[in-house]
């Protein structure tokens, strides 16, 4: 009867245990925010380096929000337009609503940022501002910025979207990443991932995006050859459950800028 009531509590415990761990990682999943300037020409793209190095960025880091990635497209990557990709993470999506109205009050930041602020009609800092918010995977709560070391411009940020037929198709892709693996593949073979991350609302849904980072391009092909050869990946993707689970998948090759925190 003892042993009956011991194994019962340590069950018991255990499950407890279980439930609190998985509700902290719940708790500590980070939300980001991917904007995306597209820019018209080199003036704008001028004004816009000095904004997000000078004012911006300074501002964030005084609100508490650290490890903020500032991109653009690798020179050999096809250009459809000149863009800066600007990753912001938040611990709330409350700390992501009020950023605005934050910055609003804060006078450094409205004397750096002056130029862009108060751009004319006619003479803006961008062409047009997208914006995708998005929700951290459970199996990567947290945004873990790269130390991938060299040239920055010689670097690759690698940011994934990966599109599905259907709001069910699509969380069973998520599941691949999380419990079916996909993510721990990743990190065995270094990949250096960013973060990975379900779109909450963005132009391109259902779909979930993630980053990973190398030291050049000969080193992002290689890890890329290695996944695909994995005996791991060959059998995950084989599982007659996972089939089909994406319909496009779209990759940007990127570079740090030189005020980027990462």
């Amino acid at each position: 009867m003892k042993n009956n009531c011991f194994t019962f509590f340590a069950t018991l415990i255990g499950a407890m245990l279980i439930s609190l761990t998985g509700n902290a990682q719940e708790q500590n999943r980070q939300y980001y925010q991917l904007k995306t300037y597209t820019l018209q020409n080199q003036q704008q793209d001028s004004l816009m380096d000095a904004y997000l190095e000078n004012a911006y960025l300074p501002a964030l880091k005084r609100t508490g929000i650290e490890n903020v990635g500032v991109f653009k497209y690798r020179p050999d990557n096809f250009l459809t337009a000149n863009k800066i990709f600007v990753l912001i993470p938040f611990s709330s999506l409350e700390q992501f609503e009020t950023l605005e109205s934050t910055l609003a009050q804060d006078k450094t930041y409205i004397s750096a940022g002056a130029s862009y602020i108060d751009a004319k009609y006619d003479e803006p800092p961008y062409e047009r501002i997208t914006s995708t918010l998005m929700k951290a995977f459970t199996e990567m709560p947290q945004m873990e910025p790269s130390t991938v070391e060299g040239s920055r411009k010689d670097r690759v940020y690698e940011l994934r979207s990966y599109e599905s037929s259907t709001e069910a198709i699509y969380e069973n892709k998520v599941d691949m990443f999380n419990a079916g693996g996909e993510v721990e593949l990743f990190e065995s073979l270094g990949f250096n991932a960013v973060f990975y991350a379900e779109v909450l609302s963005g132009d391109r849904m259902p779909n979930l995006m993630y980053m990973t980072t190398f030291k050049n391009m000969e080193e992002r092909d290689a890890h890329w050859e290695a996944f695909g050869t994995a005996e791991k990946w060959v059998k995950l993707k084989s599982e007659p459950k996972y089939q089909n689970n994406v319909s496009t998948a779209d990759k940007l090759l990127l570079y740090p800028t030189e005020y980027s925190d990462y």
